[in-house]
């Protein structure tokens, strides 16, 4: 006699979709390499010789990337992955494309050289800091133990570009260490991550505090006196790093965090108007005190005046984006050259993207990145324990204001800040840091998607059966 189970726990799950993610990190790998083709086309009418050893590098990574995640996180969201591979192929196609022209690589015009390989090397090891982070990390709730030392490494991270002889100035920012033998690194893309694994910590701690209010004024709940420290040192914080660093980017982003993950903890909705009010006193004081900061808001301000006779970078990057129309000029045709320096390939990659990809080309660029943004925060809402949520939405808050910075400072919408477009601009850090936020979100990702463990068989419930039948 067969009796039905009385367990409400489904040992059922989510597919793991490793094939999904394969076949999608097959066009992951096969578009940027479509694109590079097309670059040498359009400048030597040639197939590039380096084609198939991108080709093939792009794909090993890749190729390894899945194995490992298949291995170690089977259940773990099947776009994240894939996503990320292509907008680092995208972003290294651009780089040697702006290789390709002398007045952005040769130094005597500001350029760095050829940067194309060296993205490729950085790529490699923020791949290798993925697996690890995979490899090593089982469960991502381990990370809650270290809250208030993740603590002291940000602030170490934060203070390092301002301790004598270790930090560098770059372009009126000090945001750079210099470490023989590896070259500069930019401390601040790693303690985004640093940062989010302590405000997660945190906040499941403290949250129930600060979501207590004490009186109500005009539809809002506005928070006890003694709970308003934390948001107030954090922006003390915040202002110290714009003010000696003169490194708005950053800022905003540790201070925007905070206050994305504070409302998400406390459903306070106090919390985002006084985080506000708060951004907008701080950088008001620093553009009237800080020269560099200063000097952003009035190019920002006024685009199209002239500088030592010469039009600004900013009004280079709008005729890129007015001349490169709905689809483009094609990648290898535009005159990104003429914004000059580095900049084609840091700050302003989006100029490229727009200009030689059109209206069109920067949209699916921009959609990439939201698919990235909208599977973190669904890794967020099926995330089972509230710090792995907090740390979920701490990530992914990070990746999506970054975006938001970058792009609207490109664009005009805001003063431009300095930070690199994730995956896509030149940048060691950058690409390293990123590839391991990718990993937490994967492992976290696993975990939430995991089938539920099927419960013990319980003795006294068979022998009840038994005496039944």
């Amino acid at each position: 006699m067969s009796s039905a189970s009385n367990t409400t726990v489904s040992t059922g799950g989510l597919p793991s979709r490793r094939n999904t993610e394969l076949a999608m990190l097959v066009f992951a790998v096969v578009i940027p390499v479509f694109a590079y083709a097309n670059v040498g086309l359009a400048k030597d009418e040639t197939l590039p010789a380096g084609m198939l050893g991108y080709g093939l590098g792009l794909g090993l990574l890749a190729g390894v990337a899945h194995l490992v995640v298949r291995r170690y996180a089977p259940y773990a969201d099947p776009l994240l992955l894939p996503i990320a591979t292509l907008l680092n192929g995208l972003g290294l196609v651009l780089i040697w494309r702006l290789d390709q022209e002398p007045t952005i690589t040769d130094p005597d015009f500001g350029g760095d050289g050829p940067m194309a390989a060296n993205q490729l090397l950085w790529s490699t090891v923020g791949v290798a800091l993925f697996l690890g982070t995979l490899m090593l990390l089982k469960d991502h709730r381990i990370l809650q133990r270290y809250t208030y030392i993740s603590m002291v490494v940000a602030l170490a991270l934060l203070v390092a570009p301002m301790v004598p002889g270790l930090g560098r100035q770059v372009h009126g920012a000090r945001i750079w260490v210099a470490l023989p033998g590896v070259g500069s690194l930019q401390p601040g893309e790693f303690a985004k991550i640093v940062i989010a694994v302590f405000f997660a910590g945190y906040l499941m701690v403290k949250r129930d505090a600060l979501a207590l209010a004490s009186r109500r004024f005009m539809g809002l709940y506005l928070p006890r006196g003694r709970d308003m420290g934390p948001i107030l040192v954090v922006w003390a914080v915040s202002l110290m790093i714009l003010i000696f660093e003169t490194d708005l980017g950053t800022s905003l982003l540790f201070f925007g965090v905070f206050i994305v993950m504070l409302y998400v903890a406390t459903e306070r909705t106090s919390w985002i108007v006084f985080g506000l009010l708060l951004s907008a006193t701080g950088a008001v004081l620093v553009a009237q005190t800080s020269p560099h900061v200063g000097e952003r808001v009035d190019n920002w301000l006024h685009p199209l005046a002239l500088e030592n006779d010469n039009v600004t970078e900013t009004a280079q990057v709008m005729y890129s984006f007015g001349s490169g129309g709905l689809f483009g000029s094609g990648l290898g045709q535009g005159y990104s050259r003429l914004i000059g320096g580095i900049a084609p390939k840091s700050d302003y990659i989006l100029a490229t993207v727009g200009e030689e990809l059109g209206l069109a080309g920067l949209m699916a660029v921009i959609i990439l990145y939201g698919l990235l943004i909208e599977r973190g925060m669904r890794t967020a809402l099926a995330a089972r324990d509230p710090f792995g949520k907090l740390l979920c939405v701490g990530l992914t808050g990070c990746f999506a204001l970054q975006i938001f910075v970058v792009t609207g400072g490109v664009t005009g919408l805001i003063p431009l800040t300095g930070m690199t477009m994730p995956f896509l601009a030149q940048g060691g850090s950058s690409v390293i840091a990123n590839w391991a936020l990718i990993a937490l979100l994967l492992r976290i990702s696993d975990t939430a998607r995991r089938p539920a463990p099927a419960p013990a068989p319980s003795l006294d419930a068979e022998q009840t059966q038994v005496v039944r039948a």
